[in-house]
């Protein structure tokens, strides 16, 4: 058992996942990299953050399953001891217009992107409450605010997680545990280099900052939310979109 707190991060492989994970392993804390992907695939997210002194496993599942989220979690309370903080980072987009998408379409969205923050929370947050602390920071989006054409599932599954986490923050805030969303606009990874010319230039012309994100910024703002000099911020929604939403 290490005397570090350690932070779980799903999602954690690849793009703003790994990045999140390296930044909070640089910031001291044990870092559990959750992924559905082979473990070889993840080992460069793991390499980076033990390169900071830090401990760092790997622990597949699919955080869309009830029973894969209990067996993360319990793997990750056996190795450490404790999870000071939960990033809910996991997400799919599989976008197409409403009546082309299909049902499929839309429950994996959902799955993956709404049901998985219940799924981690709710096998976190009662070792949180023992611990009478702790941190949930869970990735929305922008369009989880504002919406999006053909994506109507993705935009409801980041509206979806804005109000689970304001109603969580509630329930266990008397409990010294915070609960805070983060609200990406434009952020360049994999998922959003697939996206059309046009829809990239309709993006940058709503962008105040002219440019668009990097995963690093999404990374940073998680820190700032586990780290304590947020610790009287809860049930809040931070946005890091250059102004886009402004």
């Amino acid at each position: 058992m290490s005397n570090r707190k350690t932070v779980l991060v799903t999602g954690a492989a690849v793009n703003i996942g790994a990045c999140i994970a390296e930044t909070l392993a640089k910031d001291g804390y044990n870092i559990i990299v959750n992924d559905i992907i082979p473990e070889e695939k993840a080992a460069n997210t793991l390499e980076k953050c033990q390169s900071h002194g830090v401990e760092a496993i790997y622990i597949k599942g699919n955080v869309s399953s009830y029973s894969d989220c209990e067996a993360v979690v319990n793997a990750g309370i056996e190795k450490f001891g404790g999870i000071y903080a939960l990033i809910n980072n996991a997400g799919i987009r599989r976008d197409g217009l409403l009546m082309r998408m299909t049902e499929e379409q839309f429950d994996q969205v959902i799955a993956v992107n709404l049901k998985s923050v219940y799924n981690m929370s709710k096998f976190v947050v009662p070792h949180m409450v023992k611990a009478k602390e702790g941190r949930i920071v869970s990735i929305s989006s922008i369009v989880g605010v504002s919406g999006n054409a053909g994506q109507v599932n993705y935009s409801a599954s980041k509206a979806g997680i804005i109000g689970f986490t304001k109603s969580l923050a509630k329930e266990v805030g008397s409990r010294g545990i915070t609960v805070n969303a983060i609200a990406p606009g434009y952020i360049m990874t994999d998922m959003t280099d697939s996206l059309s010319d046009s829809l990239k230039e309709d993006y940058m012309a709503r962008i105040a900052l002219k440019t668009f994100g990097k995963a690093q910024d999404v990374a940073d703002a998680v820190s700032f939310l586990v780290g304590d000099k947020a610790s009287y911020i809860t049930a809040h929604v931070l946005s890091v979109d250059g102004g886009m939403s402004g």
